[in-house]
């Protein structure tokens, strides 16, 4: 791939470490760094002395989730643009969910919206203390679909009732005991604890972990068909990104106001 522009990968030892290189907005996802993103893990997919990929942050945030000047361009698309654009973030999140190396989250300040798809798509997620979850989708008029296949294999369908519908902040504890993440450290203990699991990863066959990744999928999935999965949630997140509430919401917060659906005081 071409030099990326939004992401860093760093290679030391077996160990791959993706940054999410846009710290000025948060980490937030366009669509430049969901193309960068998907071809780095195709290329470390492929890579023989790869045993660990590592998902990190830049600067305050590890994912602000989707950048809205991206969403309110594209919602100005027509349905098809928009379905395309939506199916690549889900083949993104799949690209994650599929590698054939463990791959592992690690997660600071805030994680929002497709964020968690992020992170959910992982194997393992350690989050720092202080850092603050959303599923934010439903604040601007949309949900979180294309995320949701991986959330709910990870948290259960009882906590995303609970935080996708409402949309509220949890903490990296309640991320813990929502299972949607593995850790909760302090920054001090950090690198301690991403330190110990790449021990982990890296002192075990790497032939059977990658069909240990594979022997999981095929059994948790077997009742599920992928494909049509993908493109009900991205055929969803098209029309509401063009809808007039899915509009109403991302204008509304640029505007910094509040939506119509909210009651004025």
């Amino acid at each position: 791939m071409n030099q990326p522009t939004t992401i860093q990968i760093i290679t030391q030892a077996k160990v791959a470490t993706i940054w999410l290189n846009r710290p000025e907005k948060h980490n937030a996802l366009n669509a430049l760094m969901i193309n960068e993103l998907t071809q780095a893990f195709e290329q470390l997919s492929a890579e023989e002395n790869i045993r660990l990929i590592i998902l990190r942050g830049r600067g305050k945030s590890f994912c602000a989730g989707a950048d809205l000047h991206y969403m309110q361009e594209i919602a100005a698309f027509g349905h098809e643009e928009n379905y395309d654009d939506a199916v690549r973030l889900a083949s993104l999140f799949e690209r994650i969910y599929t590698c054939p190396k463990p791959v592992m989250a690690v997660v600071h300040g805030a994680a929002y919206g497709g964020a968690n798809g992020l992170s959910a798509a992982c194997d393992l997620v350690i989050a720092e203390t202080n850092t603050v979850f959303a599923f934010s989708e439903v604040k601007i008029g949309i949900t979180p679909a294309t995320i949701s296949p991986y959330v709910i294999r990870r948290c259960g369908e009882a906590a995303a009732r609970e935080l996708m519908l409402t949309g509220r902040k949890f903490t990296a504890r309640e991320a813990e005991r929502f299972m949607l993440s593995n850790r909760t450290v302090n920054e001090e203990s950090l690198e301690l604890e991403i330190e110990a699991y790449t021990n982990h990863f890296t002192t075990s066959g790497p032939q059977a972990v990658a069909q240990c990744k594979k022997l999981i999928q095929v059994v948790s999935s077997a009742a599920k068909n992928t494909s049509e999965l993908m493109r009900f949630t991205a055929n969803l997140i098209a029309s509401q990104r063009a809808s007039d509430e899915g509009q109403e919401g991302i204008s509304s917060f640029f505007d910094k106001r509040k939506p119509n659906w909210v009651k004025k005081p």
